[in-house]
């Protein structure tokens, strides 16, 4: 056990430690490239500060970059979204974590200050609020930092923007940009796991209602899709033309913000923007309507506006508040406007992190194994790494696919007929 941590309750490793089993079980990839690797120690007096959701998935994440030769140091993307037993088995496993559910917002970031001040080798994050914070307040690791790794489509939006600006301190791998991540993390995993979040949370019934869902990416994708397949008749809003044609051709309704607040039952927001639920939509809201946000980020869901319209509030079950309005109607909000398929719920499922957490591993590797040739830009994974992956997880899967011949990969690359 590690000496430099804090947690909720370290007796709750045992529980940990079985999740983590569980989950395990099902990432065959990334044990397997663990396996793979752990006599090479590929990561041998590598000092890793990360800031990602303290779940059973990471943990094996984690875990895989001990096991490579790694020094850990793990914080929280969510002050709410840490599995309090996992924490504890990661402690047990020599795992340096500054992490607990329900972190108020100055421990928050006194986590990420800590495992910035770690003066790390590698920097792996959730969002971009580690990257942010040593690129504000830490200026000085940028001569000795590697790189980075970002898992989000918020988080390299934010470091591209470091990017244009010339400031950007050392290379990044956006793991989100990865094949093998968001046509299947962002669009199968928060799909289902928002619906699970929202379930779990309320206990309503899916078929027959209203589901308006903010934002076409391949997150809304996800959402919308799993919503209407459980019955729902679901309306999409966008700002880009093109996914909302997109969503039109998919067979969804599509209507602005304003138009669809009078209608919809549940909202769930999935822009990565701010203010995309403001007062305007709020005071057009039918009695009992649920908003939720599968964002990153607690701004999708403009939370003082509703403050603000309300004359009541009461929390009526775990992670949904009930906001009385001052002419009688009720809405709700679910996981205190924050990420609800992990607040309310556990996150993506392990299969699919399977692949995500994979790239994070290899990434990590990359950059290790690229020292001094990089520049401080934002890389995409390299495509052998995303095909690698993918060709693991149909092995692990029983699936076998054709290859081209010879013949058929000179007939593709040549113009004649």
């Amino acid at each position: 056990m590690t000496s430099e941590y804090k947690i909720k309750d370290p007796d709750l490793a045992k529980d940990g430690e079985v999740k983590i089993r569980w989950a395990e079980s099902h990432m065959p990839v990334l044990v397997r490239l663990r396996r793979e690797y752990s006599d090479k120690k590929p990561l041998k007096d590598v000092k890793v500060s990360a800031v990602l959701h303290v779940t059973k998935e990471t943990a094996v994440l984690v875990k895989t970059l001990k096991e490579w030769g790694a020094d850990v140091y793990l914080a929280a993307s969510n002050p709410l979204s840490t599995q309090d037993d996992v924490a504890a088995a990661l402690v047990e496993n020599g795992i340096r974590v500054f992490a607990w559910r329900g972190m108020s917002s100055e421990e928050y970031f006194w986590a990420i200050r800590r495992v910035a001040m770690a003066e790390p080798d590698v920097v792996v994050d959730d969002g971009g609020d580690l990257h942010a914070m040593i690129h504000s307040e830490f200026p000085e690791l940028g001569g000795r930092i590697i790189g980075g790794t970002e898992e989000t489509t918020t988080g390299v939006i934010r470091l591209r923007a470091l990017e244009r600006e010339g400031r950007l301190l050392y290379p990044i791998i956006a793991v989100n940009d990865a094949l093998t991540k968001f046509l299947f993390d962002n669009r199968y995993g928060t799909g289902q796991s928002t619906v699970d979040g929202i379930l779990r949370a309320t206990n309503i019934l899916i078929a027959g209602k209203r589901v308006v869902v903010a934002g076409y990416g391949w997150v809304g994708r996800g959402i919308a899709n799993r919503f209407r397949g459980m019955g729902a008749r679901v309306i999409v809003t966008e700002v880009d033309p093109i996914r909302a044609l997109e969503a039109v051709m998919d067979g969804f309704e599509v209507m602005s913000m304003d138009e669809a607040a009078a209608i919809g039952d549940i909202f769930v927001t999935a822009t990565g923007n701010k203010n995309v639920i403001v007062r305007r939509h709020m005071d057009k809201m039918k009695d009992g309507a649920i908003l939720a946000n599968a964002g990153h980020f607690n701004v999708e869901v403009n939370i003082r506006d509703l403050e603000d319209i309300s004359v009541s509030k009461r929390r009526i079950r775990d992670n949904v508040e009930e906001y009385r309005l001052a002419d009688g109607r009720r809405l709700y909000l679910l996981a205190e406007g924050r990420l609800v398929n992990l607040v309310a719920a556990e996150g993506h499922p392990s299969e699919v992190m399977d692949m995500s957490f994979s790239n994070q591993a290899l990434s990590i590797k990359y950059l290790i194994d690229n020292k001094g040739k990089l520049e401080p830009k934002v890389y995409r994974v390299p495509k052998e790494q995303d095909s690698l992956i993918a060709r693991l997880k149909l092995e692990t899967m029983g699936i076998s696919i054709d290859e081209l011949t010879k013949e058929q990969v000179e007939y593709l690359s040549s113009w004649k007929i």
